[in-house]
């Protein structure tokens, strides 16, 4: 099973439509099972075309690069979180090339206020795979020390909405770095989860973010803080960063993670 994660950092990137298509060609290249996107944009004041996604959703162009390349099968879910720059609705979105067999969507921060930037939502998918049910959720987290939304109270309202009844895996920007301890990280670690990277017999430095991005204005190092969690101990093949200028191009402030599971 191959996963991939990202934070897009959607329409706030030069050469966007370039960085989307990019990711579309490799997309179909790699052909992942599952996809989670964080910081899936649209303009809120754009044209709907189904239901709340709108013509220049970042979900939506992606699906016409892959259908330009010949690649109709994935099904999806976006879903509105908050406001982002004033000017657009920011969502998280979920795609695969197996049948949904269901839809979640649910706020695990305090504030379900759109206008409030930290308000936080997650969107998961049930599928169906070699004959066992599994879920999976596009996840973007807060920050450890925020008093006004605390960072384990977001992981206790996560890990309360998830499905319980089988594997699942929690993929996406957890806005906690792996090297700090006794914070965020290992919060989610205490909670029985396991890290693929971890898992993983084949994996390398597992960067994502090196420098100042948005939400780090001062970091200077480099950062683990995008994840694929699971709460099973899963055989993992692979876990490697990608979009980082060493596996193919950058496409966002983000690197991505790709996960390659042995089931």
């Amino acid at each position: 099973m191959k996963l991939l994660t990202l934070n897009c950092h959607s329409w706030q990137e030069e050469n966007q439509l370039d960085k989307i298509q990019y990711l579309a060609k490799t997309i179909k290249e790699k052909s992942y099972d599952v996809i989670a996107l964080q910081e899936v944009s649209q303009l809120i004041a754009g044209d709907k075309i189904a239901g709340t996604i709108k013509k220049d959703n970042y979900l939506t162009i992606l699906l016409n690069e892959l259908k330009v390349l010949g690649v109709t099968n994935y099904d999806y879910m976006w879903d509105f979180s908050h406001i982002g720059f004033d000017k657009y609705e920011e969502g998280l979105a979920i795609l695969t090339k197996h049948r949904i067999e269901e839809k979640s969507s649910f706020y695990i921060s305090l504030s379900d206020d759109p206008a409030n930037w930290k308000t936080r939502k997650i969107v998961g998918v049930k599928i169906r795979y070699n004959n066992e049910y599994i879920s999976f959720y596009s996840c973007h987290l807060g920050w450890w020390g925020d008093e006004e939304e605390p960072f384990p109270k977001q992981v206790d309202n996560l890990l309360a909405n998830v499905t319980r009844d089988g594997t699942f895996y929690l993929m996406g920007d957890f806005n906690n770095s792996a090297s700090v301890k006794a914070e965020g990280y290992d919060y989610l670690l205490s909670k029985g989860l396991y890290d693929t990277y971890e898992l993983a017999i084949d994996k390398d430095s597992g960067t994502t973010v090196e420098g100042k991005i948005t939400g780090w204005d001062t970091n200077k190092q480099d950062l683990r803080i995008d994840y694929i969690f699971t709460n099973k101990q899963t055989l993992v093949n692979k876990s490697n960063v990608i979009f980082n200028n060493v596996n193919k191009p950058i496409i966002s402030d983000h690197f991505g993670i790709d996960v390659e599971s042995i089931e």
